[in-house]
């Protein structure tokens, strides 16, 4: 039994920070000497970033560029401390703002799936970004008129592969018996924003951005014709590695860190694991028409097209989604398999992301 997806949908705040919004609000927050101004620019203009989506609120946004206070944000520079707000104020900001977005992502999955809520007998959630209960999951069933004996499965704190994970989880709960499966996976990446001049929480301020994405599959012995099958999962954590990317819960919200020997590990072990991997299916790396890779940041998708020789453009889509949204986390592999979905890119499909570990995850589309 395989997972066929039937609806996808995607969600963003309204707030847009382009590059010169983004400058402006890690000078604010970030910025201690002129030489780390010059620093941070060349970060944000080296992010391949052109706008991202947070759910802060652009009178917050605007304080900031403007050195004003109107906003009475507790994430104003000062108010919770030189660390910023503490993590118990950044959680109550996830705990109101989440569910609007996971919200909005599965409404649209179900229309364009043209499946009924009465349908759905599963629903995994997916989240690195923030802790509720009841969380986003009870949201769903209230607001979305769900079965209150749906099956509840929540996938959290596996950073950016983590829809990856929901995915493997779904088509287990397909393969095991249920009907239609709701996965629906949102994060918050700016109520973490870091407030001090570490260069690597500097990195990741240029990166990450805030969004949920939602699909609907259904459990199919005989795809309908479509490409978007998952047949297959997989998953490896590369020895030696533990230091190389870590997401820590600390007094001023969650501190992720991004070793810079991240791309040379991929380069190294990305290959070997997938050629034995794909050789379960009985495919080569030369048999992928298509890949969906999550691009955690410019040099990740560099070092993974090289590493698995992938011909130019073959990860167009994954920098298109950067450009256009940021780093989102776990529902960026989604927006890009909308993306491939609408522009009747063929399979078999491979997508990786990557995450703490460092783990890789793998899924096989057919």
């Amino acid at each position: 039994m395989k997972l066929e997806i039937v609806g996808i949908g995607t969600a963003l705040p309204e707030t847009v920070l382009d590059v010169d919004a983004s400058l402006s609000v890690a000078r604010a927050l970030s910025q201690s000497t002129p030489e780390q101004g010059t620093w941070l620019e060349d970060v944000m203009r080296g992010s391949g970033i052109r706008s991202r989506n947070i759910v802060l609120g652009s009178d917050l946004v605007d304080d900031l560029r403007a050195g004003t206070l109107l906003s009475g944000s507790p994430f104003l520079p000062g108010r919770g401390g030189p660390g910023g707000p503490a993590t118990g104020e950044r959680m109550r900001h996830y705990a109101r703002l989440a569910a609007p977005l996971a919200l909005e992502a599965a409404r649209k999955a179900l229309r364009r799936s043209s499946t009924d809520s009465s349908e759905i007998t599963d629903i995994v959630t997916v989240s690195c970004t923030g802790f509720a209960a009841p969380g986003v999951d009870c949201r769903l069933v209230d607001e979305l008129g769900l079965s209150r004996s749906v099956n509840r499965t929540h996938v959290g704190f596996m950073g950016c592969h983590g829809a990856l994970n929901g995915m493997r989880v779904a088509r287990g709960l397909a393969a095991a018996g249920a009907g239609a499966v709701l996965v629906v996976a949102v994060e918050l990446c700016s109520v973490h924003y870091h407030y001090d001049t570490e260069p690597g929480h500097l990195i990741a301020n240029s990166l990450f951005a805030d969004g949920a994405a939602a699909l609907v599959g259904r459990a199919t012995r005989e795809p309908s014709g479509a490409p978007w099958t998952l047949a297959g999962n997989g998953g490896c954590v590369i020895p030696g590695s533990a230091g190389a990317m870590t997401w820590t819960i600390g007094d001023h919200g969650f501190a992720m860190t991004l070793g810079r020997q991240v791309p040379s590990l991929i380069s190294s072990h990305l290959r070997p694991w997938i050629v034995s991997w794909l050789a379960g299916f009985g495919l080569h790396i030369s048999d992928i028409r298509t890949w969906a890779v999550h691009p955690g940041g410019p040099r990740i998708l560099d070092a993974t097209a090289e590493a698995l020789g992938l011909p130019s453009g073959a990860l167009d889509v994954s920098r298109a989604v950067l450009a256009d949204h940021g780093n989102m986390s776990s529902p960026t592999i989604l927006f890009i398999l909308e993306r491939l979905m609408n522009s009747g890119a063929g399979a078999p499909c491979v997508m990786l992301g990557f995450g703490p570990g460092l783990g890789i995850e793998a899924a096989l589309w057919n």
